[in-house]
């Protein structure tokens, strides 16, 4: 999944940033030469017949010391009542493989709901406490952007993006995004982030004006070095590549349930934008034939296309 992708490439290119900004306490004992990032860990749920993967997984040594612990960060795109169960289980079967400590983390990043989200698993019967297990819980639809801005961290950069965030603060925060990278040397990792940004707050025509004319207003120096951070041409070529990719998906999607598609249905599909392609495959699972998708399509298309 793109989500997945996304947030593991963040979390293993900035680790250590991601623990400064969160989680203070820890990196004040975290050695940070020590980092370590193990191999996927997958548990199989025999009663439930499923599979379940570790996001990410890290080692690492107390500072000073060569004792080592196990952070395990679990990142979710979709509440779950069973969520802190799912926590407990991973961090026994962890615990248990690796006879380490293991610090649990959960970043949650969907939009809503934006209830404060349990930190806890517990078993409690009426005469004793069984157990009780906690976790560190990161909720980003609880955290407003705005606190963020005056933190010269990538990882508070690109998180921006899926916090408290209002439609009219939408093209200031691309904008404070690109103020934040402008100050940080990290040209090996820039394409990270702007990835990340654009998946998670790709502007509107109407809000790109906006944030075209906030850009107009700063002062030349610092409007030089947004511009050449993410200039028009990039965004361009980014953007092409995702209707690419939307449009691949969709076409596979429709042979392999209706078989080979005309020339004219493949051509039309290509020439969507790629959020209309992302309508068109949720619509497609409706469709019982082609002659569905055809006139969807035609539906569909932009004037003049």
């Amino acid at each position: 999944m793109e989500h997945d992708r996304l947030f593991k490439q963040l979390l293993t290119t900035f680790f250590a940033e991601f623990i400064d900004l969160f989680l203070p306490e820890v990196s004040a004992y975290l050695d940070r030469g020590s980092l370590e990032f193990l191999d996927k860990e997958v548990f199989t749920d025999v009663a439930l017949s499923e599979r379940h993967e570790v996001d990410l997984l890290v080692k690492a040594k107390f500072r000073g010391t060569e004792t080592c612990f196990l952070v395990h960060v679990e990142t979710q795109a979709v509440a779950q009542d069973h969520f802190p169960k799912r926590m407990f289980r991973y961090f026994a079967r962890l615990h248990e493989k690796f006879d380490l400590p293991v610090y649990p983390i959960a970043l949650f990043s969907y939009d809503a709901p934006q209830r404060p989200e349990p930190d806890r698993y517990e078993l409690v019967f009426p005469d004793t406490r069984v157990l009780e297990f906690s976790f560190r819980v990161i909720q980003l639809n609880r955290m407003n952007w705005r606190d963020f801005i005056r933190r010269p961290n990538p990882v508070a950069a690109a998180l921006m993006a899926k916090m408290r965030i209002t439609q009219e603060d939408r093209p200031k925060v691309a904008l404070e995004f690109l103020r934040i990278i402008a100050t940080l040397r990290l040209d090996p990792a820039r394409s990270t982030l702007a990835e990340f940004m654009r998946a998670y707050l790709r502007l509107t025509p109407e809000e790109r004006t906006v944030y075209n004319a906030e850009i107009e207003r700063l002062d030349p120096a610092e409007k030089s070095t947004i511009v050449t951070l993410l200039n028009p041409w990039e965004v361009e070529a980014y953007e092409r590549g995702l209707q690419r990719k939307a449009g691949e998906y969709v076409l596979r999607l429709l042979a392999h349930r209706f078989g080979e598609l005309p020339h004219e249905l493949r051509d039309a599909i290509t020439t969507l934008p790629e959020p209309v392609l992302d309508e068109l495959h949720d619509a497609a699972m409706d469709f019982r034939s082609l002659v569905d998708a055809s006139a969807w399509v035609e539906q569909h298309r932009p004037t003049g296309a």
